[in-house]
């Protein structure tokens, strides 16, 4: 789990008028031994296991490319026939590397929005996946790209899983930032309609703190109603 010490310890020279870039935060962040968050360990993480394992089986889903793929601790727990992992931060995408080398189905790049431009489509697959990435884009710029690659990797579906402007307010710090991606896809993204949305079976519970705002938006290009 993340250890808080040496977090504090690598943000220290960061005051608060000086944030750090998102890029920038997951790097340190995950160098500093941190870990990918709740989200992806325990019953959030099996629960998203749960959702993921079976639409990739009900439709069919060859292969599987992931826009902020995270430490690995949730990929462990899904079945992708064929995968590609993508992380803004060196760090963990060295460490994802290093954790599945002897699994011949999944591959792992560094994404870096800024020098990402893929018009021969050689990232490319049936569904595209992010998982907790977009609040957590608090740049404009890095949002809209993001966005961009996300839907221009998929050949068939993206499924965002990720809480938008409704959020409440003690989940929000200045790494996390709520972001309307529904009215972002309408009008830039016309031809992919959401057909599902699936809600948490964990909400968040403000007294506890626990549980997630995070829901399954699933979008498709042809709008097949059976994408649930």
């Amino acid at each position: 789990m993340l250890h808080l010490s040496r977090l504090l310890n690598a943000f220290k020279r960061t005051s608060d008028t000086q944030m750090l870039h998102s890029r920038d935060y997951w790097e340190r962040r995950y160098a500093s031994g941190g870990t990918s968050g709740d989200g992806s360990y325990g019953r959030l993480a099996e629960f998203k296991a749960k959702i993921l394992n079976e639409f990739v089986q009900n439709h069919n889903i060859v292969s599987v490319i992931e826009f902020g793929c995270g430490d690995g601790n949730q990929l462990r727990l899904v079945h992708y026939p064929k995968y590609f992992g993508l992380d803004v931060s060196p760090t963990i995408v060295t460490h994802c590397i290093t954790t599945f080398s002897q699994d011949p189905t999944k591959s792992f790049f560094l994404y870096e929005p800024n020098c990402f431009m893929d018009n021969a489509k050689v990232f490319q697959a049936d569904l595209a996946l992010s998982i907790d990435v977009i609040f957590h884009l608090i740049e404009e710029d890095v949002f809209t790209k993001y966005m961009l690659h996300l839907f221009a990797a998929a050949s068939r579906y993206v499924i965002i899983y990720s809480w938008g402007e409704g959020a409440s307010p003690v989940t929000r710090s200045w790494h996390n930032r709520p972001r309307d991606f529904e009215s972002f896809v309408n009008t830039h993204l016309p031809e992919w309609k959401l057909v599902n949305i699936i809600r948490n079976m964990y909400p968040y519970d403000p007294k506890t703190e626990e549980g997630s705002l995070s829901s399954f938006y699933i979008y498709s290009r042809d709008d097949e109603q059976h994408a649930g």
